[in-house]
Order: structure tokens, then sequence, then C-alpha cells
């Protein structure tokens, strides 16, 4: 000890090593809270990921869902005949009108060729 003191040399050693054990053990301490807060924190980070993943799920769910009902919902005759409009161009009708036409307007003639 650097000077005497009254109290007892055994108490001071003693209270003197408690505070050494402190301060030897605080960035320890310092250590460990940090890596449960960072354990903690990417807990928080994945659970956050999968609600996420679950939310997206069932919104693409609910649109499939709609999809299908805007298909089912259609009236399958109005359907079916637009569906022939836009398959038909006309060409053949024309091409039939315009042989119907010319037949008219040229009869066949009746020698052999």
């Amino acid at each position: 000890m650097a000077f005497p003191t009254a109290v007892n040399n055994q108490i001071t050693d003693a209270v003197t090593q408690s505070n050494v054990k402190v301060v030897a053990e605080a960035p320890a301490m310092a250590m460990g809270s940090l890596y449960q807060t960072m354990a903690h924190s990417t807990g928080i980070l994945f659970q956050n990921a999968v609600s996420s993943q679950q939310q997206q799920n069932t919104l693409s769910q609910a649109a499939a869902n709609q999809g299908v009902m805007q298909v089912y919902t259609l009236d399958t005759t109005a359907a079916a005949g637009a569906t022939e409009k836009v398959a038909q161009t006309g060409v053949s009708d024309n091409l039939t009108s315009l042989l119907t036409i010319l037949n008219a307007l040229n009869p066949p003639s009746t020698s052999a060729i």
C-alpha cells in the first residue's frame, strides 16, 4: 500500500481485487451484451422476412383468385362470339363473295379447253 490507513490491509486488498475484477470483466460483459443484441436483431430480421414472404404469397393467391373469378364470370356465348370474330379475318368470306360475283358476270363457257 502507498500509505498506512486505519482500515485493515486485508480489507483494502479485497476491495481492490474486486474492483480490478469488475473492471477486467467489463469488456467481456459488454461484448456479451452486444452479441445478445445482435442475435436478437437478427432474429427479428428473419421474422420480418418470413412475414413479408407470407404476405406476398397471400397477395399472389388473391390476384390469381381474382383472375380466375373474372374468367369464370364471362358470358360464354359472348366470349365464343368474340373469339370467332377475332379468329375470322373475313378474307375467306370476301374471296367467296368475289368469286360468286365473277361467276355471275362471266358465266363459264361450254367449250372444252
